[in-house]
């Protein structure tokens, strides 16, 4: 991310070359947390911004006060359009309170590229498969990183909507493709894809074992993925061009759905539990405030050994909220610990984070019922690996 000093005049002509932008600064005392706070906001939002890669965080481990933002950019002119933007200046006006000095801004092109097992000069985006953006979905550098859960599980997704009219062709599309193979290599494997739809938003949600950034790549490059992914474009509410490294890169960006929070109960559950998603009709605004709160829900409920919660991920970006449950028991059976609500106080936090009508009242069983009832996603497909 780029926040705080102002840019130079813009001196150079767009480049083919990948920027890193450095930022230093120094937090005030006492300002510590109320910064990362408002950094995990931004970051969300800067990694929508046509040409942005990826940033990281970072603090002094000598100083707690010295920290360090950096950012990478598809190019220069990217970048400086965004930064002398209106909307950035907006956009990091929330930081300017914490910050008691800014060191200084420094740019530099990357000329040369070091990963795992391989160094590589700036690689042409020709080398990505068109149906994978090399930048992360979440915003993250190069191949997508995403933290293990507690069982060392990785999950990721990704959410899109079709055109109105169209979700039973595009059900169909997504349904009848051939599963690629789970193995990747010798580190990584696909465990799980489930595909969920509610209206005409799609959620597709993965769990790989061992690194996401390739399992995303070996599924991409299956035949069979990218018939699937050009049978679809012509329904896509937002179009997209595959076969444009760049615009790709940008449409996956904007379609992450990183994992907030895994919960995962320390004993499996018995047989093949109960698989169900859930999209929650979230207030502008109040998307971080209903992930924390189902978050608090399933690392209470997941204590519980035996507990009708056995997995729980809660998919969140802006205010796209999905909360994907394995249960022990059907969500009918128990839609409260199915929509993550503990209790009435919950319930009411909840009701008023959530758009849900007059008629609606989660602190009542009818009003659950009425909820899940409304608010659940069709399960499309459901595949997992045999050895899972």
């Amino acid at each position: 991310m780029t926040t705080l000093s102002e840019p130079p005049a813009r001196q150079h002509s767009a480049s083919d070359t990948r920027l890193r932008v450095v930022l230093m600064l120094e937090i005030q005392d006492g300002a510590q947390q109320r910064f990362m706070d408002v950094y995990e906001q931004l970051r969300h939002q800067v990694a929508t911004v046509p040409g942005h890669v990826s940033d990281q965080l970072c603090q002094s481990i000598n100083d707690p006060r010295q920290w360090l933002i950096t950012s990478e950019w598809e190019d220069q002119e990217t970048f400086l359009e965004w930064v002398d933007s209106p909307a950035h200046r907006e956009m990091v006006k929330p930081m300017h309170g914490c910050v008691s000095d800014t060191f200084r801004s420094m740019r530099y092109t990357i000329l040369r590229e070091t990963s795992a097992g391989r160094a590589t000069g700036t690689r042409a985006p020709e080398d990505v498969p068109a149906g994978l953006p090399r930048t992360a979905p979440a915003g993250q550098v190069g191949p997508p990183k995403a933290d293990p859960g507690p069982d060392g599980v990785v999950r990721h997704a990704l959410t899109f909507t079709v055109k109105p009219g169209t979700e039973p062709e595009v059900a169909r599309i997504l349904s009848g493709y051939a599963s690629p193979r789970a193995e990747v290599d010798s580190t990584t494997r696909l465990r799980r894809t489930s595909l969920f739809m509610h209206g005409n938003r799609v959620v597709r949600a993965v769990e790989v074992i061992g690194s996401l950034g390739d399992a995303l790549r070996h599924v991409a490059m299956q035949p069979e993925v990218r018939a699937v992914e050009e049978a679809i474009n012509p329904h896509l509410e937002e179009a997209r061009q595959l076969g444009d490294p760049q615009a790709a890169r940008a449409f996956f960006a904007r379609a992450a759905l990183p994992a907030a929070n895994q919960a995962v109960a320390g004993t499996p559950a018995a047989g093949r539990p109960h698989r169900h998603a859930v999209l929650y009709p979230v207030k502008p605004g109040n998307g971080q405030a209903v992930t924390d709160l189902l978050a608090e829900y399933d690392e209470l409920a997941t204590v519980d050994p035996t507990g009708p919660v056995a997995t729980s991920t809660v998919f969140h970006r802006d205010d796209v909220v999905v909360r994907l449950v394995d249960l022990r028991v059907p969500p009918e059976a128990d839609p409260a610990a199915a929509l993550g609500i503990a209790g009435e106080r919950e319930a009411a936090v909840l009701g008023r984070l959530l758009d849900l009508g007059p008629e609606v009242d989660l602190r009542t069983d009818a009003g659950l019922r009425a909820f899940l009832a409304a608010r659940a996603m069709n399960p499309v497909t459901d595949r997992t690996s045999q050895d899972s």
